[in-house]
């Protein structure tokens, strides 16, 4: 599974977690990442991203408190199915 490019603003106002999850939150939306779909570990996106292993946990966290992702000790992060909340209305 490829994850689509994911570009985060340093400069921004929004934390990078933020924007992390707000990516992952939008591709899971609009069909690219699909239930059932692994997604990087944490330590794996933090290189792709060139950040620190504690923004993608942290939004990774986001999303598993949200039902975005599950998680399986042992066997990795994995997407769910399509929480029914309107994207505008979500903290991104």
């Amino acid at each position: 599974m490829d994850l689509p490019a994911i570009v985060l603003d340093r400069a921004a106002e929004r934390p990078l977690p933020v924007q992390l999850a707000g990516a992952l939150r939008a591709a899971t939306a609009g069909g690219v990442l699909r239930p059932g779909d692994r997604l990087p570990s944490t330590r794996a996106l933090a290189v792709t991203l060139g950040v620190s292993r504690t923004v993608t946990a942290a939004a990774y966290d986001q999303l598993l408190a949200e039902g975005w992702v599950s998680a399986r000790r042992g066997a990795g992060t994995f997407v769910e199915t399509v929480p029914p909340v309107d994207l505008g209305s979500t903290a991104t």
